[in-house]
């Protein structure tokens, strides 16, 4: 990326594999956001489902996706490339097409729906700016930075009023709650 120039032609697959999810995610959002402003032409082949709204945020990205058709809950590629972000993950079935054993593959499904949980209905007020523009409705892979899971201490973390609390208050408040109090 040192030497690149609009004139260039860069081609990256999957930058921030190998990391923390948050780690990769955020340089692979950064290097396509460089990316994008220096007006390179780029093919850039993720994993991050949470890169496709980039195209919704800048005029000059285009999401493109494999064809796929699913069919006796098997996945066909159809070695065709289309326009648009893909509607889902295909990850599991890939690790069935590579040869993991079939009760590996069945507890991935089974922790994939276990993990796929809807966000509680004040989570909307906690959304990271940066996933802003993600479509409304769009429940078939859970986003990183729009959908989670509330941790139970969180209700009793913003009921702090810290501008009211001594240095020694704060310490104490967050001891209780470390020890679940």
């Amino acid at each position: 990326m040192h030497h690149e120039t609009n004139r260039s032609l860069v081609i990256l697959d999957e930058i921030g594999r190998g990391t923390s999810t948050l780690d990769g995610l955020s340089l692979a959002w950064a290097t396509a956001e460089t990316l994008t402003h220096r007006q390179s032409l780029t093919l850039f082949a993720t994993h991050y489902h949470e890169l496709t709204q980039l195209a919704e945020e800048d005029s000059r990205v285009v999401n493109l996706h494999v064809a796929v058709r699913e069919w006796n809950d098997e996945v066909v590629f159809l070695h065709r490339i289309l326009l648009g972000r893909t509607d889902r993950s295909y990850g599991i079935h890939v690790a069935r097409l590579a040869g993991l054993p079939a009760a590996t593959i069945q507890r991935a499904k089974e922790i994939l729906d276990a993990l796929a949980v809807l966000p509680s209905p004040d989570a909307a007020s906690h959304r990271s700016s940066v996933a802003h523009s993600k479509r409304q409705g769009d429940t078939t892979q859970m986003a990183l930075f729009t959908e989670f899971l509330e941790h139970p201490m969180l209700e009793q973390l913003r009921a702090l009023n810290l501008d009211a609390m001594t240095p020694m208050d704060a310490f104490d408040a967050l001891r209780r709650l470390k020890s679940g109090v």
